[in-house]
């Protein structure tokens, strides 16, 4: 049976998701067509009031900023603030020095946007909302900040001058100046009331001891600023306001210079306390900006019957569609129910060639594949039983002859029962080893371990069975190879391909171990040097036809010879898998005749470590 991969690419029009999506397009069609008369209808309306959201926005933006560099001397601290507005009105902050210096930005890895809007922050010519007659925020206060001793001082002031109008039968409110200074307003009056007899004006009377350093520094300033225009005798009060003292000297056209000059000096005191002067650029609004749509009565019913239609065709459509899907899935549930209860079951029709017959073609084939692994298991423990019944046979047969006298217990009988004996348990252990690799429970102790020694000690557990056989063995390796690995299971990988290797070598023949170094491999060992050792034999090798299936369980070219001599048939496929744990890998090639070559490939030593002295 084919495999879904031969089946090679579909038609588009025999596609299952070409089908569900020309459903999905003409749904999609509906709806779009049915809604694009209602999305007109509030376009308009959204966009005005979206347009005003972004007015407002950059508005607030402009003034939390202006108010920031009003109170510090400088940008470095903005960003916190910066990222907050942007996430608060979804706007792309920029913040830059009026020599395009980046000073702050919302997004500082997103390029700013094309179209955009430049404003530029100066607390010291703002104008604006909060901007006074001579364009300073008020908020920018700089010396004139009272402390918060004279704050409380002036607080009682104001409390008690408010409790008197209270006594008087006028409302008023304290509201306090960004510096600190409060000040008492009076509420339904468009002029300030006259004062009641009894209520003593102290807080526009006292000037503390912070404003009054600010003034006096101040009044030089201005004084400075008039120098040579033949003006003098300015001061300047707490309200910005100025007067002329007794002894000054001045013209009468002269009140616009002084202006100037008291506003000059007000921006001069200022400079050191607040933020330079910085561009403000703001990017459109993003995906967090918020948008407004209102929606009427009419509408929402016009869009609730709207959604009831396109959910009714949605559902037809997809009772359509899931009909010709669901039968034969259906079809598929039956025959695995089928496998379940009665471990077999036909192969299911395949009647499409979408993807719904490729899922039913696979089925079939993992039917198939399933009765060819039971087919398997079923000969393997046939395999198992036989393989554990002769050696039983044989010492249940010896036994029954001792026992009827017809066989003498000797040294011979009894050597003859412990090898019998030894083949049983070494068929036992070769099943578990096999069965702890298969299910992962076998656990490597991987440690530096030298590839001569390694071979030079399998060599010398085999020499006794070499020798009798009249079998050379040959070693040719390195000594300067080393390996990453389990020495005990190394040894068992490679004692294992000796005895195989003595087994099928007549006498006279010779059996050589080498190890090699086989560069560097990145891909298949990470970086390391790969080792290659070889296990050749001068025996009577392997057909071609018989090679592929060396490394299963159980498998013989020769089966009475091979268990004439001990084999369990389980040798070469625990080579495999612990070569596999090793994170190598096994091949064989051989020529009748010829003899045979089992030859491993295994990961070496990191370079770190033959750097090691």
């Amino acid at each position: 049976m084919r495999g879904p991969e031969s089946f090679g690419r579909l038609p588009l029009h025999k596609r299952l998701l070409f089908r569900l999506f020309l459903v999905s397009a003409v749904v999609g069609a509906c709806s779009v067509a049915a809604t694009a008369w209602l999305a007109a209808r509030t376009a308009t309306g959204a966009i005005e009031r979206e347009q005003g959201q972004i007015i407002a926005d950059d508005a607030r933006i402009t003034d939390q900023l202006l108010a920031y560099a009003a109170g510090h001397s400088t940008w470095s601290g903005v960003h916190p603030e910066v990222r907050r507005l942007s996430r608060e009105t979804g706007r792309h902050i920029v913040l830059t020095a009026l020599d395009h210096r980046p000073l702050a930005d919302s997004a500082p890895h997103t390029p700013p946007p094309a179209t955009r809007s430049v404003t530029v922050l100066d607390p010291l010519s703002a104008g604006g909302a909060h901007g006074s007659a001579d364009r300073i925020d008020p908020r920018a206060v700089g010396p004139y900040r009272l402390t918060p001793t004279e704050r409380a001082l002036l607080h009682r002031y104001a409390r008690r001058e408010a409790a008197c109008f209270a006594q008087s039968g006028m409302k008023s409110v304290i509201d306090t100046a960004p510096s600190g200074r409060p000040t008492v307003r009076h509420l339904g009056r468009s002029d300030a009331p006259a004062p009641a007899p009894l209520c003593d004006r102290v807080l526009e009377r006292t000037i503390t001891k912070t404003e009054r350093t600010a003034l006096d520094e101040l009044d030089s300033l201005v004084a400075r600023c008039l120098s040579g225009t033949g003006i003098s005798g300015i001061r300047v009060g707490i309200d910005f306001s100025w007067s002329r003292t007794a002894s000054g000297s001045w013209t009468s056209n002269s009140d616009d210079d002084i202006t100037s000059c008291v506003a000059q000096s007000r921006r001069e005191q200022l400079k050191s306390h607040v933020a330079p002067p910085a561009n403000l650029t703001l990017g459109p609004a993003g995906p967090a900006g918020r948008t407004a749509f209102g929606v009427s009565p009419r509408s929402t019913t016009e869009i609730v019957a709207l959604a009831a239609l396109v959910f009714a065709l949605s559902v037809g459509a997809a009772v359509l569609v899931a009909a010709r899907v669901v039968r034969p899935l259906r079809h598929l549930t039956h025959a695995a129910r089928l496998m379940r209860d009665a471990g077999d079951t036909a192969p299911v029709p395949v009647r499409s060639k979408d993807e719904v017959g490729r899922l039913t073609a696979a089925f079939n084939e993992l039917a198939e594949h399933r009765a060819r692994l039971e087919s398997e298991r079923k000969a393997m423990i046939s395999d198992i039983a036989h393989e554990l019944r002769t050696p039983l046979s044989n010492i249940r047969g010896w036994l029954e002859a001792a026992q009827d006298g017809v066989a003498t217990v000797d040294a011979e009988y009894i050597d003859s029962l412990h090898n019998e004996a030894v083949l049983l348990q070494h068929v036992i252990d070769d099943l578990r080893d096999l069965a702890a690799l298969d299910d992962g429970r076998l656990v490597l102790h991987p440690e530096p371990t030298p590839v001569r020694l390694l071979l030079d000690q399998v060599a010398a557990g085999h020499q006794a069975r070499a020798k009798a056989a009249r079998i050379t063995l040959v070693i040719d390796a390195d000594d300067d190879l080393w390996l990453d690995a389990d020495p005990v299971r190394l040894r068992q990988i490679v004692g294992n391909l000796v005895s195989n290797a003595i087994r099928h070598t007549p006498a006279g023949g010779t059996v050589t171990l080498s190890g090699s170094s086989d560069g560097s491999d990145e891909e298949a060992t990470g970086g390391r040097e790969s080792i290659r050792i070889e296990v050749r034999d001068t025996g009577s090798g392997i057909a071609e036809e018989d090679l592929p299936h060396v490394f299963d369980r159980f498998w013989r070219a020769d089966k009475s010879r091979s268990r004439q001599y001990g084999g369990s048939g389980l040798g070469l496929s625990i080579v495999r898998k612990l070569t596999e744990a090793h994170g190598g890998m096994v091949n064989v090639s051989s020529e009748p005749g010829q003899g045979a070559v089992f030859e491993l490939r295994l990961p070496g030593m990191y370079d770190g470590f033959r750097a090691c002295p």
